[in-house]
């Protein structure tokens, strides 16, 4: 059965007719060709495929494309500005290291980006865990945790 939604896709708003059984990821992706959100595990678990709803950090892969009927969706091509530069965080991340292979960078940035929008001065446990459903094969994390710190105390003037 299909279903109209209507959805605000970083900063861009969308009418569309979809599926009931459509995820969030495979609109993102197939629909509107937003490739940098990943698909990883596609049950939930690695956070490739994060994007933001209504700035909370949800999986997409597991989260159903009517859901997001009336809210706002920000993926990765939606952290950066529109001119192209990156946000600090995706600065922090080139500039600490903290990308290998770049599979995962994408659901992590969206991670940092929700976990520092709630909670802008956390520890490095508080980090930690507000990037645990996030896995990565490359980098051991302790680069990845550096750069959200980093931007964290870069924005609270440390």
């Amino acid at each position: 059965m299909r279903k109209a939604i209507n959805v605000e896709v970083n900063g861009k708003a969308h009418e569309m007719f979809v599926d009931e059984r459509l995820s969030l990821l495979e609109l993102l992706r197939d629909e509107l060709q937003l490739t940098g959100t990943k698909q990883g595990c596609g049950v939930g678990e690695c956070g490739a495929c994060a994007v933001l709803v209504d700035g909370k950090a949800v999986d997409s892969c597991i989260y159903l494309a009517v859901w997001a009927d009336s809210r706002k969706v920000t993926t990765i091509e939606g952290i950066a500005a529109t001119d192209g530069t990156l946000s600090d965080i995706q600065e922090s991340f080139v500039e600490s290291g903290a990308i290998q292979c770049g599979f995962c960078t994408p659901g992590l940035v969206i991670a940092a980006t929700a976990l520092l929008d709630q909670q802008p001065e956390p520890s490095r446990a508080q980090i930690r865990r507000g990037l645990s459903g996030n896995l990565c094969r490359c980098t051991g994390y302790s680069k990845i945790i550096d750069a959200v710190e980093n931007v964290a105390k870069t924005r609270n003037g440390g």
